[in-house]
């Protein structure tokens, strides 16, 4: 990107990414032929530039980040993943209307947090067949 406050990640350093995020994150999964996430896209750069001080702002191709998006359920672009301390706690899938992202970007800053402390995690081997 040539924006420093988005930045691309893919498979092969996500996890690396991931564990080294201080502050809250907006990841957005996009198709790079996605009409859709052309559409969100100025809106998600300018909620970038707007809140880029308290939270991190990362786009991440689908395409080209498989195992990742698979990891995460994401099944359509655009797709915005929230993330607070290591973990994925909203999403938003879709064209969603700009003020609903900005609104997720405000909520995550502000409460992402408390989000993670109410939340269990299950464990990621968790399979149907065990």
């Amino acid at each position: 990107m040539t924006e420093s406050n988005i930045i691309e990640v893919n498979d092969s350093n996500w996890d690396e990414f991931l564990v080294n995020q201080e502050k809250p994150m907006v990841v957005m999964f996009y198709l790079p032929t996605c009409a859709h996430c052309k559409e969100i896209e100025p809106y998600f750069r300018e909620y970038s530039t707007e809140f880029h001080a308290s939270c991190t702002f990362v786009r991440m191709n689908g395409l080209e980040s498989p195992m990742t998006a698979r990891k995460y359920g994401v099944r359509g672009a655009p797709t915005f993943k929230f993330f607070c301390k290591g973990q994925a706690i909203r999403e938003e899938v879709g064209l969603v209307y700009p003020s609903i992202l900005r609104k997720a970007i405000d909520d995550l800053i502000k409460h992402g947090d408390e989000c993670v402390l109410h939340t269990s995690p299950l464990p990621d081997e968790i399979s149907p067949y065990e």
